[in-house]
């Protein structure tokens, strides 16, 4: 008598099912703003194919690296453009073999843009500096980089392009920053008119510059006493935004403000993550004029210091437009900072306290310190 277990596996009778390749995608088969046909395949997942092609600039930054990471593991062909070989390699796993494809490229090299451009469906910018260097200033990355870009994605008839802005932009604001992102936007829209603008609040995440800063100072020189204020928003929202944005013609030349749903003060921030660190913050305030000497002076260093225009944005809190959309329009619900600050600085505690905090501490509500 033969085993059932050498016995092949029963064959079910042949059925048609009808799936959605990518909770992104309403339907198998799409046709993009230039006329061709993207035929989805799989079950969601690294082996899955939505059949767009999308380039991201900037993939190895920090809103970049979940960016390029949403789009992999959905099966979107992902080209990453990169300067450097060492800032590149983690972006290879999230995707199945061929799926994320590097492609060398210089911001002042024409054809090297056009090379990480012409196969794509969709194009976005996430490059970007908020502050100055040897090579690049910030007119040069936050304007002309992104002029370039635009032009090329223009001339290689990229469907769609989503160029990643910042808050508060602003042709006449007394921050470079500020002023240059604002500058971009309207190099952008002269190259490529129906592209989509986006611009998102102060960010947090595992490997941010707001939160580990944040936490990881005892002590804080500013020059505003920590009150400006702002809608932090949280990463993986952002980039599921992104995701959704670049997939939806209906988002051809709208304006986007990603922001998160309170609005804290920066002094608010840093007494959430007090009882996360158990640890005793203190912050000096010194006066703006001996401030920005001081990072004048750290500019003669070789690494990132403070500089001159991040001590002007301190007194620049966070504005909305009236007219930008939101994650409401996306369909997104983005997270609260103070559900999730612990699970960002919980690691900066020492040793020396408790592994485990109690419930009441992980959740951390903004009245609670102003009845205090």
């Amino acid at each position: 008598m033969i085993s059932r277990r050498l016995l092949p596996p029963r064959r079910l009778p042949g059925v048609f099912v009808r799936h959605q390749s990518s909770q992104i995608l309403k339907s198998d088969i799409n046709i993009t703003r230039r006329g061709d046909v993207r035929l989805a395949v799989g079950h969601n997942g690294r082996s899955s194919r939505t059949g767009y092609t999308a380039t991201v600039f900037g993939a190895s930054g920090f809103l970049g690296r979940y960016l390029a990471s949403k789009l992999a593991r959905n099966g979107t062909i992902t080209v990453v453009p990169f300067r450097d070989d060492l800032k590149k390699r983690f972006l290879k796993t999230p995707g199945d073999l061929g799926v994320v494809n590097f492609v060398e490229f210089d911001i002042r090299n024409i054809d090297s843009i056009n090379e990480a451009v012409r196969m794509s469906d969709i194009v976005y910018n996430l490059v970007s500096a908020d502050y100055n260097t040897k090579n690049f200033s910030m007119a040069d990355v936050n304007i002309e980089a992104s002029r370039r870009i635009a032009e090329a994605a223009a001339n290689n008839g990229v469907p769609r392009l989503v160029h990643v802005s910042s808050h508060n932009a602003d042709v006449d604001s007394s921050s470079v920053f500020y002023a240059t992102k604002a500058l971009g936007e309207q190099a952008v829209l002269e190259e490529y008119p129906d592209a989509t603008i986006v611009r998102p609040a102060p960010m947090y995440g595992r490997e941010d510059a707001f939160l580990n800063r944040l936490g990881s100072q005892f002590r804080i020189f500013t020059v505003n006493h920590m009150k400006e204020t702002c809608l932090p928003v949280h990463v993986l929202d952002v980039a599921a935004a992104l995701e959704k944005i670049g997939f939806d013609d209906s988002t051809t030349g709208q304006l986007f403000e990603l922001n998160g749903p309170e609005s804290f003060s920066i002094s608010d921030i840093r007494y959430m993550i007090e009882p996360v660190t158990c640890r005793r913050y203190t912050n000096v305030n010194v006066p703006k004029g001996l401030a920005i000497a001081a990072a004048n002076f750290l500019q003669k260093f070789w690494w990132p210091m403070v500089n001159p225009d991040q001590i002007e944005r301190q007194f620049i809190s966070q504005t909305l437009s009236p007219e930008a959309k939101t994650f409401a329009d996306l369909g997104i619900e983005p997270a609260r900072l103070q559900d999730l600050v612990y699970r960002y600085t919980r690691y900066l505690r020492d040793n020396i306290h408790a592994q485990d905090l109690p419930p009441e501490a992980q959740t951390f509500h903004i009245s609670d310190h102003r009845e205090v």
